[in-house]
């Protein structure tokens, strides 16, 4: 079930960008949770809170603030979006931005996912195109040993989600670049074909941008003086890192077999001019011949060769012929024609 059908169903339905306010304990839900009490029960021991967000305003955004104490510059951030991946750290709170990407109607779509984590909560804030992270309350939910872990859990588990979803992307790229190769190898490119190979290019720069500064926040998160990380937990965000860098070598691989494909296309057309010059050169050559000779008989001179005999026009035009058969011959075995 998707977190925005929880938009106004129960305590955690309080605003209009609140999608869930739960309060855990060693890793066991206690209960949903208001907003105006969620900074009391961070503060108690062993529980977390846990706050997802869709496209607050200014004002749910400041309430939050007022809970946790977080700074106004990280607030300020995550009313406008449009960042890019980062990690920022404050003096008794953490600021993570990472970038989400899915396929609407065909096309790549960015959204935004910011992370509040401080000692005892962390508040997730999505923007635009994004799935739902309901799953990875859930899955958390069901898995107490780990959630028991606290926060940096909560970031890992989000982290994860976010890259496990580049992988869909990267399939359906995967299989639009598979059949323009083999289109460029068949046929000839077209205008739809050469602005699909620009568009895909386009696309996975732009992931290509996302994925790598995500991988600096991951490799920040495993160092052993960031707040709130327990050391159990950095092989964790090793593996996130991980799956970005594969994912980035599999955009470069996208990327280069585009290049590729746009390079064999021009190949492909240069060699398609080429052979159609060539066989206009053949043409003209052998068109030449018959276009001189009737040019020669054509001149209104009186003494010609074989002007006046009984057979010359048969002589004429078979040596024509014969010598248009033998220019079409040699065209045709050095495939110009």
């Amino acid at each position: 079930m998707d977190e925005v059908a929880h938009l106004h169903s129960g305590p955690a339905a309080t605003g209009a960008g609140l999608v869930a306010a739960v309060v855990y304990c060693k890793g066991v839900k206690v209960a949903d949770i208001d907003l105006a009490e969620a900074g009391d029960w961070a503060k108690r021991p062993d529980h977390v809170v846990w706050i997802g967000l869709f496209e607050p305003d200014v004002d749910l955004l400041e309430r939050v603030r007022v809970q946790f104490s977080l700074h106004p510059l990280a607030i300020e951030d995550a009313a406008k979006a449009h960042q890019f991946p980062k990690l920022e750290e404050f003096d008794d709170s953490l600021f993570i931005v990472a970038r989400t990407a899915q396929l609407e109607d065909g096309r790549l779509a960015f959204g935004e996912t910011h992370l509040f984590v401080g000692e005892g909560y962390v508040v997730s804030v999505r923007h635009g195109p994004s799935r739902s992270y309901s799953f990875v309350r859930e899955r958390a939910e069901a898995r107490a040993q780990r959630l028991s872990e606290g926060e940096d859990f909560i970031v890992y588990a989000i982290l994860d989600f976010i890259v496990d979803n580049y992988a869909p992307v990267l399939d359906s790229i995967a299989d639009q670049v598979d059949d323009i190769e083999d289109h460029v190898l068949e046929t000839t490119v077209g205008q739809h074909e050469i602005e699909q190979l620009y568009t895909l290019r386009r696309d996975l720069l732009r992931l290509r941008n996302v994925v790598v500064p995500l991988q600096d926040v991951c490799r920040r998160l495993e160092r052993s003086d960031i707040v709130f990380i327990d050391p159990a937990m950095r092989p964790h965000f090793r593996d996130v890192r991980d799956h970005l860098r594969r994912a980035e070598e599999r955009i470069d691989t996208l990327r280069e077999t585009l290049a590729f494909a746009f390079e064999a296309s021009l190949m492909n057309a240069q060699m398609q001019q080429t052979n159609i010059s060539r066989r206009l050169a053949a043409w003209a050559a052998i068109l030449a011949v018959p276009t001189a000779i009737a040019g020669i008989y054509g001149m209104n001179f009186e003494h010609m060769p074989e002007l006046k005999w009984e057979y010359g026009y048969y002589v004429v035009l078979a040596v024509t012929i014969t010598i248009c058969v033998i220019l079409y011959w040699r065209f045709r075995k050095s495939g110009w024609l």
